[in-house]
This record gives C-alpha cells, sequence and structure tokens, in this order.
C-alpha cells in the first residue's frame, strides 16, 4: 500500500467513523417533513450479500448514513417464530432444497398455485441451525453462497438499527396456515422498535391499523404492478392509485414501484414524471420508491450512473421521494448525503490539493459514439478537464480522430467496404478495415457506430445516438477545442513505425495540424503528447510547451528504478491501466501496487484509466458504484482519471464530499482492498493469477522511427498470400478467404445491431 494512499485513507476513514464536529450544510428538501429522504436497506445490502442475512445488515448500517432504515420482509415459521426473508418461497435464495429435499410443497397464493420450499412447514430449529442462503442474483458475489444463516427478526433488532421497517408481503397466505401476523407484530412492535410496517394487503394494513392506534408506528400501502389485484378490496393497484383519498384513511405512506413516479418507454428512456408524489404530498400521505439496484439496468438516460437514478428521484425541480429502499444503501446514502444540490456548484480547478484531471477517452463516447462531435460537444458539457482525439490516418494522409484504425470498431465500415478486409499483424490479431486503406473521402460515407463494452451482455450503451455524429479531422478537433473552455487536450498517436512503412508520416501530420491551429503558441491550454512508442514523444521535444504521456498498456505489478528513469527522460507524465493501480482475484480487489509513488518519486504524472460507469467493468469491492472507484483513485493521488463517462466523475468533484478536509457526517469512501476478501473462503475462489510483470527499460525505451517510405500514400497491400509484403498486411484471399470474409463481415453485424 502507498503511503499517500494509507494517509489519505485513514483520514476520511477518522472522518467517516467520527461524529462530526460541524454541522453539514443545511440543505432543503422537497419530502413531505422537509427532511432528507430515507435510505432503506432492502435486506440489508443485499446488493453484496445474500438477502437478509447478518453481514448484510450489518455492512448496511456501517457503511450508509446513520439514519438508514434496515427493512425485513417478515415470514413466520410453523412455530411463529418471525425471520427475515424476501422470496415466500425459500429455494430461490436459500439451499433449504438440499438440506430437505422432499420439503417442497404446492399451495394457493393470492389464487395462483405456487410451488417450493415454504416457511410454514418448517420450525425456526430446522431453519436457523439447518439452512443457509445464497446469491439470487447472477450479477453479485456467489462465494458467500452456504456460509450464513437465516437472520430471525430478533437478530436484526440486536444491531441496534436506527429503525425498523417490517414488510409483509403474504399476510392472507399465513393465516391461511393459522400464523397471525397481525398478532406477531402488534405484540412485538414496542420491543422491536418498530418503525414502519408496509404491506400490499389493504385488509391486513386497516385491521393492524386498529391494533396500533396508541403506537407511533406508521404503515405503508405497497403498490405492486398497476394491473395486479389487490386481495381484499379485489381492485388494481392502478385503481387504487386514482384513489389516494382513501389510502390516507388506513395508511400514512406509499411504496411504489419506480416507474409509478418516471416512468420509461419500451426502449428504456425516461418519459415526463407523472403527479404521484405532489398529488400524495397535498393528501399528506409520504411516498417511498423502490427497485433501486446498482447492477440492474433502469433506463438509458442515467448512463449507469447509480447515483444519478437516485438523484432523478430526490433532486429535481418539482419534488423528492420520502425515501428509497435499495439493495445498495451506501450508493443511494452518497446521492443523499454528497451529490444532492450540488449542481450549480463549481468544478474546483484541478491540482495536487483538489482533484486530480478529467480526462476523456474519445469524447464522453460512453453516450455518444467516440471520436464525433457530439461526443466531444457533450465532454465539455459535463465537465471534462482535457479531451481526447486518437489520431488516425486515412489513405490520403488525412488525420482524423477515432479509437481504433480498425474503422469496424466505431463505424458502420463492416456494411460497406467488404473488400477492404485485411490482415496487419503490426497492428492487431485478426483481420479488419483499416483507415490507411480508405481515402478521407471514402471514410466520410461511414456512419459512426456506438457499441458499448458490455453489449452482448445487453448493457447497451444509449441506442438513439448510436449512429449519430459526425467523426472529425484532427484539425476540425482542434479549432473545437480551442473554442471551448476545456483546459486542455491530448492527442493520442500510436502506430507510427507501420505507417512511415505505408508512406504515411503520422508525427509530421500532427506537428502540422498543431502548428496551424497555433497550439505551439498556446498559453491557455495545456497540450498532451501520448504514445506508447517512446520515440514518438521525443520527436516533440522541440515543442517546450507540451507535455509528454508515455502509454503503459500492460498491467505491470511493479516499475524497477531503472525503467522510471528512463521514462523521466522523455516523458513527463504516464498512463496506466487500473490493473496497474491495484491487483485483484476473483472480482476482488486484494492489494494496491507501488506503481504511482514510484512514478512521483521521479515527479512523472500518473493518469488512470480506462474508467466505465457499466458495473460489469467493476471489482465487488467498488460496490457496483462507478463513484467508488473515482474517489479510490482520487484518494491516490492520480494525477488525472481517463474516463468515458466525465460527467461522474465531474459530479463527484462538484460534492463538498470530494473535499476530504471537510469533517462530514458521511462521505463516500475509497474501496479498501482485501477487505472483502477476507471475509470469503480461499477454497471456492478461481486460482490466483501470477503476479504482473515489473516495467524494465526494455519495456519503454523503442528504437528511432523509421523513415516515412516515399512513394504515394499508403500504398495497398499486395493481394498475395505472400506473408512477406513489404508493408506486412496480408490481405484476405479472394479464393478459400471468401468463406472467411462472409463469416467475419456476419459476426460483425451481428455485434453491430446487437
Amino acid at each position: 500500500m502507498g503511503i499517500r494512499y494509507h494517509r489519505i485513507f485513514l483520514i476520511l476513514l477518522l472522518l467517516h467513523e467520527a461524529n462530526a464536529a460541524l454541522k453539514d450544510p443545511v440543505q432543503k428538501w422537497q419530502t413531505l417533513s422537509g427532511a432528507p429522504p430515507l435510505v432503506i436497506a432492502r435486506g440489508g445490502y443485499s446488493g453484496l450479500f445474500p438477502d437478509s442475512s447478518h453481514l448484510a445488515y450489518q455492512f448496511a448500517l456501517e457503511n450508509s448514513l446513520p439514519e438508514t432504515v434496515l427493512f425485513c420482509d417478515l415470514k413466520l415459521s410453523s412455530d411463529n417464530v418471525g425471520f427475515c426473508k424476501t422470496c415466500l418461497v425459500l429455494n430461490n435464495s436459500t439451499l433449504i432444497a438440499e438440506v430437505f429435499p422432499k420439503g417442497d410443497k404446492t399451495y394457493k397464493v393470492n389464487g395462483e398455485d405456487r410451488h417450493g420450499w415454504f416457511s410454514v412447514d418448517f420450525t425456526s430449529d430446522q431453519l436457523m441451525h439447518n439452512v443457509t442462503l445464497i446469491q439470487n442474483v447472477l450479477s453479485r458475489p456467489s462465494v458467500f453462497d452456504g456460509t450464513m444463516g437465516m437472520s430471525l427478526v430478533d437478530d436484526v433488532v440486536g444491531l441496534q438499527p436506527p429503525q425498523l421497517w417490517i414488510n409483509v408481503q403474504y399476510a392472507q397466505f399465513f393465516l391461511d396456515h393459522k400464523l397471525n401476523i397481525e398478532e406477531y407484530i402488534s405484540s412485538k412492535a414496542k420491543e422491536f422498535g418498530i418503525n414502519y410496517v408496509s404491506s400490499p394487503e389493504v385488509g391486513f394494513l386497516k385491521s393492524l391499523g386498529v391494533k396500533l392506534r396508541k403506537s407511533n408506528v406508521k404503515l405503508v400501502l405497497r403498490f405492486l404492478d398497476e394491473q395486479l389485484i389487490e386481495p381484499s378490496t379485489k381492485q388494481s393497484y392502478g385503481a387504487i392509485l386514482k384513489d389516494l383519498k382513501s389510502v390516507k384513511t388506513f395508511a400514512s405512506g406509499i411504496l411504489v414501484p419506480k416507474t409509478y413516479i418516471w416512468p420509461v418507454n419500451k426502449d428504456h428512456y425516461l418519459q415526463p414524471a407523472t403527479n404521484l408524489v405532489k398529488d400524495a404530498h397535498d393528501l399528506g400521505l409520504e411516498v417511498y420508491a423502490y427497485k433501486f439496484a446498482n447492477d440492474i439496468f433502469s433506463s438509458y438516460n442515467y448512463s449507469y450512473d447509480p447515483s444519478a437514478e437516485y438523484l432523478q428521484f430526490i433532486d429535481n425541480s418539482d419534488f423528492s421521494v420520502d425515501g428509497v429502499l435499495t439493495d445498495f444503501p451506501s450508493t443511494a446514502s452518497g446521492a443523499i448525503a454528497c451529490l444532492a444540490h450540488t449542481k450549480g456548484n463549481p468544478l474546483p480547478p484541478p491540482g495536487n490539493d483538489t482533484r486530480p484531471l478529467i480526462i476523456t477517452h474519445n469524447g464522453a463516447s460512453g453516450i455518444f459514439p467516440g471520436g464525433t462531435d457530439l461526443a466531444y460537444r457533450q465532454a465539455v458539457e459535463d465537465g471534462a478537464d482535457i479531451i481526447d482525439c486518437s489520431v488516425q490516418m486515412s489513405k490520403d494522409a488525412v488525420p482524423f480522430c477515432l479509437d481504433s484504425p480498425d474503422i469496424t470498431k466505431g463505424t458502420t465500415a463492416a456494411t460497406m467496404f467488404l473488400t477492404k478486409v485485411a490482415t496487419v499483424n503490426e497492428i492487431q490479431k485478426g483481420s479488419g478495415i483499416f483507415s490507411f486503406d480508405l481515402s478521407w473521402s471514402e471514410i466520410q460515407t461511414l456512419k459512426p457506430d456506438l457499441v458499448g463494452p458490455f453489449s452482448q451482455q445487453g448493457l447497451k450503451r444509449n441506442p438513439a445516438a448510436k449512429n449519430s455524429g459526425k467523426l472529425m479531422t484532427l484539425a476540425d478537433f482542434l479549432a473545437f477545442s480551442k473554442s471551448s473552455n476545456v483546459s486542455g487536450i491530448l492527442v493520442d498517436i500510436r502506430n507510427a513505425p507501420y505507417l512511415a512503412t505505408r508512406g504515411i508520416g503520422i508525427v509530421d501530420a500532427v506537428s502540422s495540424a498543431l502548428i496551424n491551429a497555433s497550439y505551439d503558441k498556446e498559453t491557455r491550454q495545456q497540450v498532451l503528447i501520448a504514445s506508447d512508442d517512446s520515440a514518438v514523444l521525443g520527436a516533440f521535444n522541440k515543442f517546450p510547451g507540451f507535455k509528454r504521456v508515455l502509454q503503459i498498456g500492460n498491467v505491470i505489478s511493479d516499475a524497477s528504478n531503472q525503467s522510471v528513469e528512463e521514462v523521466a527522460k522523455f516523458a513527463d507524465a504516464v498512463s496506466i491501466s487500473r490493473g496497474s493501480v491495484v491487483q485483484a482475484h476473483g472480482s476482488f480487489l486484494v492489494q494496491f501496487t507501488n506503481v504511482i509513488d514510484k512514478m512521483h518519486t521521479a515527479n512523472l504524472s500518473v493518469y488512470v484509466g480506462l474508467l466505465k460507469d457499466e458495473f460489469m467493468n467493476l471489482g465487488f469491492d467498488f460496490l457496483a458504484n462507478p463513484m467508488v472507484e473515482i474517489v479510490t483513485y482520487s484518494s491516490l493521488m492520480v494525477d488525472g482519471i481517463v474516463t468515458e463517462f466525465p460527467a461522474t466523475a465531474a459530479e463527484y468533484f462538484r460534492s463538498p464530499c470530494s473535499d476530504f478536509s471537510k469533517n462530514l457526517t458521511y462521505t463516500i469512501m475509497p474501496a479498501k482492498p482485501g477487505s472483502l476478501l477476507s471475509l470469503t473462503d480461499p477454497s471456492v475462489l478461481p486460482p490466483a493469477e501470477g503476479p504482473a510483470p515489473v516495467l524494465e527499460p526494455a519495456d519503454v525505451v523503442d528504437p528511432p522511427l523509421p523513415a516515412v517510405t516515399v512513394g504515394g500514400h499508403g500504398a495497398a497491400p499486395s493481394p498475395s498470400n505472400d506473408s512477406s509484403t513489404k508493408s506486412g498486411a496480408t490481405a484476405v484471399g479472394a479464393s478459400s478467404g471468401f468463406c472467411l470474409l462472409v463469416a467475419g463481415l456476419a459476426a460483425l453485424l451481428a455485434v453491430s445491431t446487437r
């Protein structure tokens, strides 16, 4: 662990655990009471641990706002003992079927047959001493399966939660089995300190209200999908929603699916908000929303930033819900304590004592196709400090911005230039369609193509903008940058040696473009020249005002002193991968490396990337929250973060929680490698990989750039199958290779349409 991180983490830990000596800023909320919205932890921290386990509840209390409410979905055993478990059938989230293989039954539940293992058929002793819990969401850790037992209500109460919420989903079912949940709650309400009771059954709440009329317990009607029928009134929940006055006669609040408030259309985009919250508040009803989870896709409007979704419900100009029921209570806590009411805050300038640079990757490429005018405009609007252009070259030597020279990645080239498919081993493994084989006029006929890294897993990026925007030449990019308020630009140069063999001088092309845009004389904006080739960076020595950045793409576990000394000879900064900062084992963080400290010792700035908001890009220790990853790297004193979603980073750095010197009641904590891993059974983890290599001088020092071949721009590779062609490119054969071409095109088309 680096010294910087150790100190910063201790400071944050003390601030997080101590009672704040200073009062948090007073904020005005549009909740019914005017108080901040409640964070309600469904089954504890069920986004990480098995639902309703002791550890899930404990983790929720330790990592959320002090006022966090623990949510217990009450079930009864055959001997009338209460415990917490979300599902009515226990086999969905426990290993009961393995322990009692013949214990399954079929019962009528609200008029429909349900098959499975039910608590009414087992004593509390059978359940508590034999049945263990499992995680029933596939994207969440399974390493805790079978290691934790079920939680009695008494166990949850023993944790001394600030508030306790009991949900009764199937009161009538238990009554049919001679188990009276109403009597159970009324007899335990004072002992347990119950604050809220919710249920989707109107009759149950009315009857319970009579028994609890002298208590302070709040009764909440839980709405299910609008078309479903409420069992006691025989009305649909949609019909009941239209008569909130009648709800007010027996309940103090309503718990509704979040789409009741912010509807989503069939394409998963938000529609205008309903009047539900305002109407309920006018009647004196509190409104709580549920179905919040960082790792369950909701709407493209949130761009996979779960904090943005919470803010939509608590920090819009018209209303705020009174609480959110969530599987990830720390994320909701951060949205309330750190991010709400900060949209108008200025973004503090980057610096050692403030924050790292926000550096884009092809603009805001998580929202619009990378390298397009729309991606760059969005990046500027979102608060990026440095916007970047990954320079590619056309056949006629026009430099333009796109992530890869293989233009099937980021454009619709695969649908238009089948005959241009080639293999260039110096560029990548496998075939592609390369920019240097097409003229700029040909490239301009293509449409950009937004394909996210997890599209095949169902996490698409902004499909409405899939082919939006236009590609920009480097000259256009520089003109746009000059007219914007960004503090700098990053120009990324790759494949210079190969392009030289094709008669294309990328270094000269970039230099000329920068000079023509007067960036050689620029004082307002910083120019960063990035490359994985030391010779390319050396070629920009003639521009003393430019900052040179060595791209270290491979994961490293350390850097030898000699390699760092070599880097410092030709570079001012390094850009390293996330894996070079923190080592992982089975999606759990293990430990931080010393790479950042090593580079800082040589006065080299350190940029870390690539950050993406999708939860599948995050280790479990980041709690499916991209902001926790940002906080972690910030606590390590990195000088810049490279991201495809600059808005998420800017959102955090505008918040008071980004100032580590403030003594706040709650703040967003960085991940602590090894803390979750220590709770797992090592035998269930995948085999540990060997350590990544150590960076050595040979890894960073490249030979001089070859002279640019004279004789036309980008001579096409020979159609021959002879692998000794001068260009190093191997054209796909026209006979036996034809089937490969068709198959490759089909695969590319399949990916592009997902």
